[in-house]
C-alpha cells in the first residue's frame, strides 16, 4: 500500500514511522496551507524545555496553496533555529556526523516553504538510509483513498494534538531525566545515528 501525506518541517518520529511502512509516498501538493500545524513547525528537546521551532511565512492562510507559501526572511529565523539546534544537540553522539547536512540548508534562502521542507525530508531519508519513491499529487482530492487503490491517507493526521500509531521506544537523549517521545526526527538522528531506523521499526512492532 502507498502513502498520501502532507509535507512537514523537520517531521516528527510518527511521520517517519508512516513513511517506513510504504514504498511510494504521495506528498499532497494541492492542499491549502494550515496554520498551527507541523507544516512549518517542529519540536525539539533543549536544556530547559521542549522547544518549538517555527518557520515564519508571508500571508500564509487557508486560501494559500501549500506550494505557494513564501517564507518570511524579515525575521532571522534561520539563525535562531540553527543556534537552538546547536545548543540542543551539539553534544549528542552523532551531531558531528550529520550537522553539516542540515547547516547547509540553513545557509540557503529558498523562497517557498515547500522547497525547504522537501529538501529537509530528502536529507532525513538519506541519513536514515530509507529509499522511498516520492511523488506529488496533481490535484486535490478529498477522497483520494477511495478513488486510488492501495493508498493510505494520512493527510493532516499527524500533529501535536492527535495521538499517533507509533509505540514509544525510548532512547538516550541529551537533556532531561524523563524521556520525551515523538520529537523531530533530528532528535533521533543526532542521538542514535544509524540505529535510528531500528528504533523506528521497534515502535511499529510493539
Amino acid at each position: 500500500m502507498n502513502l498520501l501525506i502532507d509535507l512537514q518541517y523537520l517531521p516528527c518520529l510518527e511521520y517517519f514511522s508512516q513513511l517506513l511502512k510504504h514504498d511510494i509516498i504521495y506528498l499532497e501538493a494541492h492542499e491549502n496551507f494550515q496554520k498551527q500545524s507541523y507544516r512549518n513547525r517542529c519540536t525539539i528537546l533543549t536544556a530547559n524545555k521542549i522547544d518549538t521551532l517555527t518557520v515564519p511565512v508571508l500571508k500564509g492562510n487557508s486560501k494559500t496553496l501549500i506550494t505557494e507559501v513564501e517564507i518570511d526572511y524579515a525575521q532571522p529565523w534561520q539563525k535562531t533555529h540553527w543556534k537552538t539546534i546547536q545548543s540542543a544537540y551539539g553534544k549528542a553522539p552523532y551531531y558531528e556526523y550529520f550537522s553539516d547536512y542540515f547547516e547547509k540548508v540553513y545557509d540557503k534562502k529558498p523562497r517557498f516553504l515547500w522547497d525547504l521542507n522537501l529538501e529537509i525530508l530528502s536529507i532525513c531519508l538519506k541519513l536514515l538510509r530509507l529509499e522511498k519513491q516520492l511523488e506529488f499529487t496533481t490535484e486535490y482530492n478529498k477522497d483520494m483513498a477511495i478513488h486510488v487503490k492501495e493508498v493510505k491517507d494520512k493527510r493532516s493526521l499527524i500533529d501535536q494534538k492527535k495521538q499517533g500509531e507509533m509505540t514509544e521506544v525510548k532512547y538516550t537523549q541529551v537533556f532531561g531525566k524523563d524521556f520525551v517521545s515523538n520529537l523531530s526526527v533530528i532528535d533521533l538522528l543526532f542521538n542514535e545515528g544509524p540505529n535510528g531506523v531500528a528504533i523506528l521499526k521497534m515502535g511499529l512492532n510493539k
